[in-house]
């Protein structure tokens, strides 16, 4: 090949080289831009690819629904302790809770000795009128044996429409003979509250959980007590120890029963989040409110959410005294998202504050007056330092104003909800054996002498 001819060869090649360089570089920019535009299309990429990696190739073939599942869980798990997917049964079961009515026979279950048996039967249902009574062994539920079964399938059979039939075939007292019972199912409604008198004039409300109907049961429990106060309270524990929480309208409620006799003193609680629409400020009703006898409120570490919002806003009110131990610090709002198949999202959308403006997330409400509840155990006396809280858990949001907390390098741990009650809103509680309720009567019996006495006035 003649020298000229070879230069323009070599010319024509290094020119194609350098637009292909200048090509290449340009549609590597133009990637990297539009990933820089569009993340999310990126990490969605990155998801997909890794599924489809997945279930080709994993050295046993995968469940998709199984997989899909467990990568929503994964997502909102990565959010905080309170976000996560709901399936049919577990939202359903939620739902029947908020409502506290549901079609069954009136039975509390447990586990004893690996047996199915009666905890206790609900006053006035079914159950209870049949006779039925704590300690019986379940041992068929119309004609299954329950014998390996837990008490979630033993739940679902036993619930049903009102008017229809279930038979329980029971052994009590080890006894051979068994016991058929043919109940007839009804409208079981399971009070969130109960109510009883701890001294003349003085009241006690216990609020287990905030559920549809605890403002209407909160304020015929209040008619009651007065009642029996022969007219009007002298003062009134309201305890809320180990409410998880429950329904913030329902919270709101039992507040509006105290404040909203000065126009300008009505803010219960605010809600602030991304959105618009989640913002909101909760104000109570104007009007004629109990009168001003002394509260005391009891929480501890076993006290979240709903009962935070009670016992924040009557302390930033001024409205009650808060006794116990510092709250379980949950301040944070879930919003439930029906989505197909009957399931449901729960996600947490704001930050709830008092109306002073705290925000209570992962700090709690700190007790007025503190004291620990005191249980005589071998060897020591022991209190509440080691309770779970808020502030504890994997993936929590931060405090107001605090640094957000960096994911960990291990895998999150499962979600721990705060220390429910054993038995629901117990009314029974001994004074001798509860330390915190009876200085909380004290307290009371304390500001009624004062007052009494006229001690207060001014000179």
């Amino acid at each position: 090949m003649p020298t000229g001819q070879k230069q323009r060869t070599t010319l024509i090649w290094v020119t194609v080289s350098v637009l292909l360089a200048v090509a290449c570089t340009s549609f590597l920019l133009i990637r990297r831009n539009e990933q820089a535009r569009h993340p999310d299309s990126a990490y969605l990429a990155l998801l997909k690819e890794a599924y489809t990696a997945v279930m080709e190739s994993h050295v046993e073939k995968p469940d998709s629904k199984k997989l899909a599942l467990s990568m929503v869980n994964g997502m909102l798990a990565a959010l905080d302790p309170h976000s996560a997917y709901l399936p049919p049964e577990p939202y359903h079961e939620m739902e029947i809770q908020m409502s506290g009515a549901f079609g069954g026979v009136g039975i509390e279950l447990g586990m004893k000795d690996g047996k199915l048996s009666v905890i206790s039967p609900i006053d006035d249902t079914p159950a209870f009128r049949a006779g039925i009574a704590a300690n019986d062994y379940i041992w068929k539920i119309n004609g299954t044996s329950t014998q390996g079964m837990n008490i979630s399938a033993a739940v679902k059979l036993m619930r049903g429409e009102k008017g229809t039939a279930v038979t329980l075939t029971i052994l009590r007292n080890d006894s051979p003979r068994s016991l058929v019972f043919n109940l007839v199912r009804d409208i079981i409604k399971i009070k969130s509250l109960k109510s009883r008198m701890l001294a003349p004039g003085y009241g006690l409300i216990r609020i287990a959980q905030f559920q549809e109907r605890t403002g209407p049961e909160f304020k015929e429990a209040l008619a009651a007590l007065h009642s029996q106060a022969g007219g009007q309270l002298k003062g009134l524990v309201l305890d809320l120890r180990y409410n998880p929480g429950g329904l913030l309208d329902a919270s709101s409620q039992v507040v509006n029963c105290f404040i909203g006799d000065d126009m300008t003193k009505t803010a219960i609680v605010s809600i602030k989040g991304r959105l618009p629409e989640t913002n909101r400020v909760y104000n109570a009703t104007l009007g004629t409110k109990e009168p001003r006898y002394p509260i005391v409120i009891l929480i501890n570490g076993g006290s979240a959410s709903a009962s935070e919002i009670v016992a924040g806003a009557l302390q930033d009110h001024k409205r009650a005294i808060i006794m116990g131990t510092q709250s379980f610090g949950k301040g944070s709002v879930q919003s439930i998202y029906p989505m197909k198949g009957n399931a449901a999202l729960k996600l947490t959308t704001a930050r709830y504050y008092t109306p002073s403006g705290r925000s209570i997330q992962a700090k709690g409400i700190v007790p007025d007056i503190e004291v620990a509840a005191q249980k005589i155990v071998p060897g020591k006396l022991k209190g509440e330092g080691d309770r779970l809280k808020e502030n504890d858990l994997d993936h929590r949001l931060a405090p107001e104003g605090a640094p957000a907390e960096p994911l960990p390098k291990l895998p999150a741990k499962p979600a721990v909800k705060p220390a429910a009650a054993p038995h629901g809103a117990g009314d029974g509680t001994d004074l001798e054996k509860d330390y915190q309720l009876k200085r909380a009567l004290e307290l009371l019996q304390s500001l009624g002498l004062v007052k009494e006495k006229g001690l207060l006035k001014a000179q």
